[in-house]
């Protein structure tokens, strides 16, 4: 499948209005829908026609424009958005590492995540972040491992994620009970990955990164960011489709701060919608990064929730997201209130 075309939705409606202008024939479901656009930019190569109407898109444009229209797999969790809670077992995460020293811990803040309204628990043991520092498989295990039994036993209906790179540490959740696999590098890191999640039925998060933690902002140049990062996505995911994994249990996320700048992370932003070329749900996380401190000047990432609120909305369009976040409850109170004004 070639993705040299895109097409960006734009003149977005909601709620009733979207309802009417789709019956007018004045605008196409996004998605599926409950959102609906108005007008598109379509994009060829690196060539962007101006703005048009929907009813204006040519004849020849008709696989694009299905793929940006038609519902995506839900991936076992439920429609609509839903709320990712992180659970961030290690000494060195950005935002709150050490906070969760031992399983009780843990479990507490899991049991208020999923109070608030998380329908998802995402395990790390392995900082990411910028320059981190490479932990072994084992380790990460032996973090991860006692927190996600407990959770089994506590918590037995929630969906669980695990966030990891190492197929050591995929086979052992999976063996646990873990439900998804959310893996940084889009299986690009362990050979062993990708064979191995293609022997399983669990839900597979591809995230967009160039590089590693250590070197990847050597790697922040692109031609377009937003076109580039729905094209290298979009690779991992036939890759992953060829490797035995079924498409309806891949979801994406276009990984901001990760092999991305500041300028390059906006720019994302304002263009995220040109994920739905790509036909999955999309996991979206922008939590306490380093890119709402520069837009908003907080340098503590832990008071930065306000911040991400108000970035996530964006992603609310694509029906279905998946919002990955550090404060459920304030991203619960924010989806709901969004939920009330359009009417969805």
């Amino acid at each position: 499948m070639t993705y040299a075309r895109l097409i960006e939705p734009l003149g977005l409606v909601y709620g009733s209005i979207a309802q009417a202008a789709i019956k007018q024939g004045d605008a196409l479901p996004l998605y599926g829908g409950p959102a609906a656009f108005t007008f598109v930019r379509l994009i060829e190569g690196y060539q962007i026609a101006g703005l048009m109407p929907v009813q204006k898109v040519p004849h020849d444009w008709a696989p694009e424009l299905e793929r940006i229209t038609c519902s995506v797999p839900q991936v076992g969790l439920p429609t609509g958005a839903q709320i990712m809670g992180i659970l961030n077992i290690t000494p060195d995460s950005f935002s709150d590492g050490g906070e969760l020293a031992g399983i009780d811990q843990a479990l507490l803040k899991a049991h208020g995540m999923v109070r608030a309204g998380a329908t998802v628990l995402d395990i790390g043991g392995e900082s990411t972040r910028p320059g981190a520092v490479t932990v072994t498989p084992e380790e990460e295990w032996q973090r991860v491992g006692p927190v996600l039994a407990a959770l089994k036993a506590e918590l037995p209906n929630v969906a669980i994620s695990v966030d990891t790179r190492n197929s050591y540490v995929m086979q052992r959740a999976l063996a646990a009970g873990a439900h998804i696999i959310n893996d940084v590098t889009a299986l690009a890191y362990d050979a062993a990955a990708l064979p191995l999640l293609a022997s399983q039925d669990c839900g597979v998060v591809l995230m967009h990164m160039r590089g590693t933690p250590q070197t990847m902002a050597q790697h922040a140049v692109y031609e377009d960011v937003s076109v580039d990062v729905v094209r290298e996505l979009a690779q991992r995911i036939e890759v992953a489709v060829k490797g035995g994994i079924a498409r309806h249990r891949i979801m994406v996320d276009p990984g901001f701060g990760f092999a991305k700048n500041f300028e390059q992370n906006k720019e994302l932003l304002r263009h995220i919608l040109l994920l739905a070329n790509l036909g999955c749900r999309v996991v979206f996380g922008v939590s306490r990064k380093r890119m709402i401190g520069n837009l908003t000047g907080e340098t503590t990432p832990h008071l930065r929730d306000a911040g991400t609120q108000a970035a996530s909305f964006p992603a609310m369009a694509l029906g279905n997201p998946v919002l990955r976040v550090h404060d459920v409850t304030g991203m619960m109170q924010a989806v709901n209130v969004w939920r009330e004004i359009y009417q969805i």
